[in-house]
């Protein structure tokens, strides 16, 4: 079973998510919290495997919520769902950057959210249409000058060069195709450059590939 915490400060919502997942035969909705501070301390309490979080809550918000979950060694299993009625660039931005695995706007169909939901359970990045090439996109307007790409020694000239082409917004079909292999290798060295990188999914990756310098289109003077 998929566990899930459902983190929104409007009773309906958590009501309208919660029949909607718990109607699945593999999801089962085990708490709920009303802002922030909940949400926090019920990762903790649950370790659930996904919590969906709104954006805006009273207190703390969902972004720092995220951010102090990720933060957490001990919560490294959790994989959240950024869920909100604002689809604005600054906070995909931001929600990735502190550790979100995924982001939606409230008014996605509700087949979408449940798969959303089995996705980021697996550990894969899910971003609505769009939000990752305008994610991209920020980075390369936002940064001023390219840091020096230390962060990725560890990495096979492969692993790098793979690194790159999921900074570019590339799926693992197109980054074999793009490489001449199979997708399954694509896959293997997104994998292991997400191991010895820390990173939690594949739109961190794609932070990482722009802090690091490795991509570098369009930098500002």
């Amino acid at each position: 079973m998929i566990r899930v915490v459902l983190a929104d400060d409007q009773a309906l919502v958590r009501a309208g998510f919660g029949a909607l997942l718990n109607a699945q035969p593999d999801v089962e909705v085990i708490a709920e919290a009303v802002d922030g501070n909940e949400a926090v301390a019920a990762a903790r309490e649950h370790r659930p495997d996904v919590m969906l979080m709104d954006i805006r809550m009273p207190g703390l918000d969902g972004l720092e919520a995220t951010r102090r979950i990720s933060a957490d060694p001990a919560l490294s299993d959790v994989h959240i769902l950024i869920l909100t009625t604002f689809e604005e660039d600054e906070y995909v931005f931001e929600a990735i950057r502190v550790g979100a695995s995924g982001f939606l706007v409230k008014d996605t169909e509700p087949v979408e959210l449940v798969r959303a939901v089995r996705v980021v359970a697996q550990g894969d990045a899910l971003l609505s249409p769009g939000v990752t090439r305008r994610l991209i996109g920020e980075f390369a307007t936002r940064a001023k000058k390219a840091p020096e790409p230390s962060t990725l020694g560890v990495l096979t000239e492969r692993e790098r060069e793979v690194v790159a082409l999921v900074g570019e917004g590339l799926t693992n079909d197109e980054i074999a195709e793009r490489l001449v292999v199979s997708p399954a290798t694509a896959k293997t060295h997104v994998s292991r450059a997400m191991i010895k990188l820390a990173a939690r999914d594949r739109a961190q990756l794609v932070v990482l590939a722009y802090e690091s310098g490795l991509v570098r289109p369009g930098w500002a003077e």
